[in-house]
Protein backbone atom coordinates (compact mmCIF):
# COMPACT_ATOMS: atom_id res chain seq x y z
CA UNK A 1 0.00 0.00 0.00
CA UNK A 2 1.61 3.64 -0.85
CA UNK A 3 1.95 6.31 1.22
CA UNK A 4 -1.58 8.77 1.03
CA UNK A 5 -0.63 11.30 -1.39
CA UNK A 6 -2.00 14.81 -0.61
CA UNK A 7 -3.48 16.32 -4.27
CA UNK A 8 -2.56 19.95 -4.10
CA UNK A 9 -5.55 22.00 -5.91
CA UNK A 10 -5.33 25.32 -7.64
CA UNK A 11 -6.77 28.41 -4.36
CA UNK A 12 -6.56 25.94 -1.53
CA UNK A 13 -6.42 27.79 2.13
CA UNK A 14 -3.92 26.65 4.36
CA UNK A 15 -6.73 25.19 6.05
CA UNK A 16 -7.74 22.47 3.54
CA UNK A 17 -4.05 21.34 3.23
CA UNK A 18 -3.72 21.23 6.53
CA UNK A 19 -6.49 19.32 7.42
CA UNK A 20 -5.27 16.83 4.99
CA UNK A 21 -1.73 16.81 6.13
CA UNK A 22 -3.43 16.15 9.41
CA UNK A 23 -5.66 12.88 8.10
CA UNK A 24 -2.34 11.49 6.54
CA UNK A 25 -0.47 11.51 9.61
CA UNK A 26 -3.33 9.36 11.71
CA UNK A 27 -3.34 7.13 8.16
CA UNK A 28 0.34 6.52 8.77
CA UNK A 29 -0.76 4.04 11.01
CA UNK A 30 -1.74 1.50 8.32
CA UNK A 31 0.74 3.09 5.72
CA UNK A 32 3.40 2.19 7.62
CA UNK A 33 2.37 -0.88 9.23
CA UNK A 34 1.98 -2.76 5.53
CA UNK A 35 5.41 -0.86 4.37
CA UNK A 36 6.78 -3.34 7.46
CA UNK A 37 4.87 -6.40 6.11
CA UNK A 38 5.14 -5.79 2.55
CA UNK A 39 8.29 -3.31 2.50
CA UNK A 40 8.36 -4.04 -1.39
CA UNK A 41 5.34 -2.27 -2.18
CA UNK A 42 6.72 1.30 -0.27
CA UNK A 43 7.20 4.05 -2.68
CA UNK A 44 10.77 5.15 -2.82
CA UNK A 45 9.92 8.68 -1.39
CA UNK A 46 7.72 7.85 1.32
CA UNK A 47 9.75 7.82 4.16
CA UNK A 48 10.29 11.68 3.07
CA UNK A 49 6.56 12.80 3.47
CA UNK A 50 6.16 10.56 6.09
CA UNK A 51 8.25 12.83 8.24
CA UNK A 52 7.08 15.68 6.75
CA UNK A 53 3.72 14.68 7.68
CA UNK A 54 4.77 13.72 11.54
CA UNK A 55 6.95 16.81 11.92
CA UNK A 56 3.50 19.01 11.12
CA UNK A 57 2.02 17.34 13.92
CA UNK A 58 1.56 20.41 16.51
CA UNK A 59 1.32 17.55 19.30
CA UNK A 60 5.07 16.62 18.24
CA UNK A 61 6.54 14.49 16.12
CA UNK A 62 6.18 10.99 17.61
CA UNK A 63 2.54 11.65 19.67
CA UNK A 64 1.62 8.94 17.15
CA UNK A 65 3.19 5.57 17.38
CA UNK A 66 3.30 5.47 13.22
CA UNK A 67 5.62 8.40 13.74
CA UNK A 68 8.08 7.05 15.56
CA UNK A 69 10.20 4.63 12.88
CA UNK A 70 10.46 7.44 10.64
CA UNK A 71 11.38 10.19 12.52
CA UNK A 72 14.29 8.09 14.53
CA UNK A 73 15.16 7.35 11.18
CA UNK A 74 15.40 10.83 10.47
CA UNK A 75 17.31 11.95 13.80
CA UNK A 76 19.77 9.09 12.81
CA UNK A 77 19.98 10.15 9.36
CA UNK A 78 20.45 14.64 10.35
CA UNK A 79 23.23 13.15 12.89
CA UNK A 80 25.23 11.40 10.61
CA UNK A 81 24.99 14.76 8.12
CA UNK A 82 22.56 13.07 5.38
CA UNK A 83 20.41 15.26 4.08
CA UNK A 84 17.04 16.25 4.80
CA UNK A 85 14.61 13.86 3.05
CA UNK A 86 12.63 15.16 0.14
CA UNK A 87 8.56 14.57 -0.27
CA UNK A 88 6.65 14.77 -3.36
CA UNK A 89 3.16 14.94 -3.35
CA UNK A 90 2.20 14.14 -6.82
CA UNK A 91 0.41 16.37 -9.06
CA UNK A 92 1.13 20.11 -8.91
CA UNK A 93 4.93 18.65 -6.53
CA UNK A 94 5.01 19.94 -3.04
CA UNK A 95 5.21 23.23 -3.14
CA UNK A 96 2.66 24.29 -0.69
CA UNK A 97 4.82 22.26 1.90
CA UNK A 98 7.91 21.69 2.76
CA UNK A 99 10.78 21.36 5.75
CA UNK A 100 14.21 22.54 6.01
CA UNK A 101 16.44 21.71 8.91
CA UNK A 102 18.88 24.11 10.29
CA UNK A 103 21.65 22.93 12.85
CA UNK A 104 21.15 25.19 16.05
CA UNK A 105 24.17 27.12 17.32
CA UNK A 106 24.69 30.48 19.98
CA UNK A 107 23.50 32.07 16.76
CA UNK A 108 20.66 30.21 16.17
CA UNK A 109 18.41 28.89 18.81
CA UNK A 110 15.02 29.07 21.08
CA UNK A 111 15.89 32.05 24.01
CA UNK A 112 15.22 29.58 26.41
CA UNK A 113 17.59 26.81 25.50
CA UNK A 114 20.66 29.25 25.02
CA UNK A 115 23.29 28.42 27.33
CA UNK A 116 26.78 29.72 28.40
CA UNK A 117 29.80 26.97 28.23
CA UNK A 118 32.96 26.57 26.68
CA UNK A 119 36.32 27.53 28.13
CA UNK A 120 35.52 29.64 30.96
CA UNK A 121 31.72 29.77 30.75
CA UNK A 122 32.94 32.66 27.37
CA UNK A 123 30.35 30.74 24.68
CA UNK A 124 26.72 31.32 24.03
CA UNK A 125 25.58 27.42 23.10
CA UNK A 126 22.17 25.88 22.34
CA UNK A 127 20.91 22.95 24.23
CA UNK A 128 19.46 21.58 20.62
CA UNK A 129 21.16 20.24 18.17
CA UNK A 130 18.73 21.54 15.46
CA UNK A 131 15.80 23.28 14.48
CA UNK A 132 13.23 22.05 11.64
CA UNK A 133 10.93 24.57 10.15
CA UNK A 134 7.75 22.95 8.43
CA UNK A 135 6.14 25.55 6.19
CA UNK A 136 2.74 25.08 4.72
CA UNK A 137 1.61 27.81 1.86
CA UNK A 138 4.90 30.12 2.49
CA UNK A 139 4.08 30.42 6.28
CA UNK A 140 6.04 28.73 9.64
CA UNK A 141 3.40 26.01 10.68
CA UNK A 142 6.01 24.13 12.76
CA UNK A 143 9.07 24.42 14.36
CA UNK A 144 10.70 21.48 15.77
CA UNK A 145 13.61 21.39 17.98
CA UNK A 146 15.37 18.47 18.10
CA UNK A 147 17.95 16.36 20.49
CA UNK A 148 17.16 19.43 23.16
CA UNK A 149 19.56 18.74 26.09
CA UNK A 150 20.25 14.56 24.98
CA UNK A 151 19.48 13.00 22.01
CA UNK A 152 15.96 11.76 20.98
CA UNK A 153 14.16 15.08 22.97
CA UNK A 154 12.24 17.53 21.19
CA UNK A 155 10.38 20.80 21.57
CA UNK A 156 7.35 21.38 19.07
CA UNK A 157 6.62 25.06 18.21
CA UNK A 158 3.40 25.11 16.59
CA UNK A 159 1.94 28.51 14.59
CA UNK A 160 -0.96 27.02 13.10
CA UNK A 161 -4.72 28.52 13.81
CA UNK A 162 -5.09 29.13 17.61
CA UNK A 163 -1.72 28.77 18.44
CA UNK A 164 -0.21 28.86 22.21
CA UNK A 165 2.74 27.40 22.30
CA UNK A 166 5.16 30.16 21.42
CA UNK A 167 8.53 31.37 23.80
CA UNK A 168 8.23 33.82 26.49
CA UNK A 169 7.64 37.68 25.34
CA UNK A 170 5.90 36.51 21.85
CA UNK A 171 2.59 36.95 20.89
CA UNK A 172 0.48 34.37 19.95
CA UNK A 173 0.99 32.81 16.76
CA UNK A 174 3.78 35.55 15.64
CA UNK A 175 6.88 33.39 14.71
CA UNK A 176 10.01 34.98 15.97
CA UNK A 177 13.46 34.94 14.45
CA UNK A 178 15.96 32.33 16.39
CA UNK A 179 18.96 33.93 14.98
CA UNK A 180 17.28 36.93 17.12
CA UNK A 181 17.48 35.09 20.34
CA UNK A 182 21.34 35.37 21.09
CA UNK A 183 20.77 39.23 21.40
CA UNK A 184 17.99 39.00 23.66
CA UNK A 185 19.68 36.56 25.69
CA UNK A 186 22.55 39.08 26.49
CA UNK A 187 20.36 41.80 26.75
CA UNK A 188 18.50 40.32 29.18
CA UNK A 189 21.51 38.72 31.19
CA UNK A 190 23.17 42.68 31.09
CA UNK A 191 19.76 43.75 32.85
CA UNK A 192 19.99 40.92 35.42
CA UNK A 193 23.38 42.28 35.80
CA UNK A 194 22.58 45.77 36.48
CA UNK A 195 20.07 45.15 38.80
CA UNK A 196 22.31 42.92 41.00
CA UNK A 197 24.67 45.35 40.87
CA UNK A 198 22.21 48.23 41.73
CA UNK A 199 21.03 46.73 44.75
CA UNK A 200 24.69 45.96 45.99
CA UNK A 201 25.43 49.39 46.15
Amino acid sequence: MNMPRLKPVEGWRPNALLRSAHRCVLALTVSIGTSVLAPGLARADDWGCQVLLCLSNRGGPEQYGACVPPIERLWSALRHGDTFPTCDFGAGGSQGMFATNTFASGGYCREDLLYRGGREQSELMCRATGAINVEIDNQLYTRVWWDVAGAGSTVTEYYGTGSTQVPSQVPSAVPYDPSRSAALFLQQQSEQQNTAGGRGH
